[in-house]
């Protein structure tokens, strides 16, 4: 995720025309990133490697500025039933294993995951635990917005400026990210949600997999509303898009092997699901590898998905916990494909 890439995405005027005149609208309102980018710019090397060490390559998300014309106009390519773009014959969708290049953290373990535990840490120890805060000042700061329970930016920015502990202020500047950039959904504030997960990131839990459900979610309840907020990452899934298409929403012009996204062995099923279950910070989804090996060297073709556009639900819902367990617990036993075959046109071989 370089500067070189991020320019070569700025103003297609092609796209742009052509994105221009889709029909459904999608609102992308973003967070307002400068002071988090200023912050940044700020910081010695010293602290920066600090950061990266244990975050990964988030603040370059911070440099990648959101068309709003061309998520519009991919949005309409969504196909909720598959949990994938669909253009014209061809499935395309952002892969565990793309995500986990693009966002580049060593700590994680990718088949460590995030599901909502029913015993979990309150706000505000959770918040305590994050900032080195005391009971007094974070219970003073918290506020409801709608309904959720949230800590605004202000607050977070104030405290990493003055804060005097380096690791705390890296710790609040990532969350602060993953609640402005990664999971938007309260401009200016940062979700109680979001701190469930990143109470855990200490634990090496991948984020990947919760960014993918919340990305998927959010685009389902787009296209089944007409208009509605989206609330995934959409920075991320940009740089994503625009590693494959380097033109026009075209299918001749996409980049289907992204050089820098081929991953040596593909995460195809979890357990008894003949996809991979996502569980995220609100509900879960899943979506099916297999359709997008082409992605991956391979031929593409479609799998058995049965049950997968079913298996979409928000923690609100009724009997979710039961569901959440099972899949789980299906990270337990997951398989993966090895030794992809070279050229678009021959079958790959599995390897469990």
């Amino acid at each position: 995720m370089g500067n070189g890439f991020l320019d070569r995405v700025e103003d297609n005027a092609a796209v742009r025309a052509w994105a221009e005149m889709t029909q459904r609208a999608k609102s992308i309102a973003q967070n307002n990133l400068q002071e988090l980018k200023e912050i940044w710019d700020q910081w010695n090397n010293e602290v920066r490697q600090l950061f990266y060490s244990n975050y990964g390559d988030l603040p370059y998300l911070l440099d990648m500025k959101v068309d709003k014309h061309l998520f519009r106009a991919l949005a309409q390519f969504w196909n909720p039933a598959y949990s994938c773009f669909t253009f014209g014959k061809v499935d395309l969708v952002p892969t565990i294993e793309e995500y986990v290049a693009l966002l580049r953290c060593s700590r994680i373990q990718v088949d460590r995951i995030y599901s909502k535990a029913v015993n979990v840490p309150t706000f505000l120890r959770k918040l305590m635990n994050i900032t080195g805060m005391n009971e007094q000042w974070v219970t003073a700061r918290i506020k409801q917005k709608g309904d959720s329970r949230c800590i605004p930016w202000k607050t977070l920015k104030d405290l990493i400026l003055a804060h005097p502990d380096t690791r705390n202020k890296v710790d609040v500047f990532a969350l602060s990210i993953y609640g402005l950039v990664v999971f938007p959904k309260t401009l200016g504030h940062v979700d109680e949600a979001v701190t469930d997960l990143f109470d855990r990131l200490d634990k090496r839990i991948s984020p990947v997999p919760i960014i993918l459900a919340e990305t998927f979610r959010s685009l389902n309840a787009c296209l089944k509303a007409g208009e509605c907020r989206f609330i995934g990452c959409a920075q991320l899934l940009l740089v994503w898009f625009h590693s494959h298409f380097w033109k026009n929403l075209q299918e001749e012009d996409i980049e289907w092997r992204a050089p820098c996204l081929l991953p040596d062995e593909v995460l195809y099923r979890c357990g008894d699901f003949d996809w991979v279950p996502l569980l995220g910070i609100w509900g879960a989804i899943g979506y099916a590898p297999l359709l997008v090996l082409r992605q991956y060297r391979s031929r593409q073709f479609v799998p058995a998905t049965h049950g997968l556009a079913e298996c979409e639900f928000s923690y609100k819902d009724d009997g979710y916990k039961k569901k959440v367990r099972e899949m789980a617990n299906a990270w337990n036993q997951t398989h993966r494909m090895k030794k992809l075959a070279v050229g678009p046109m021959k079958i790959p071989e599995y390897s469990e």
